[in-house]
């Protein structure tokens, strides 16, 4: 359950396309922005039946 999603980055604000694999359930890991390289963090958020709900994405420092 891999799946692609656009998301704005919280430091610079540039959007851009990144890769989510939920097939673990809910998760939280960082990752770095593909455009100023700032370390954000991606909580993933799954509902019981296995179905991505929504991804939020954090700056490292909040």
């Amino acid at each position: 359950m891999i799946t692609e999603t656009t998301i704005d980055c919280p430091y610079c604000g540039e959007p851009f396309t990144t890769v989510v694999d939920y097939s673990e359930g809910g998760q939280h890991y960082i990752e770095d922005c593909q455009v100023c390289c700032q370390p954000i963090e991606f909580v993933v958020d799954v509902d019981v039946a296995g179905d991505l709900l929504g991804v939020t994405v954090l700056r490292d420092d909040e």
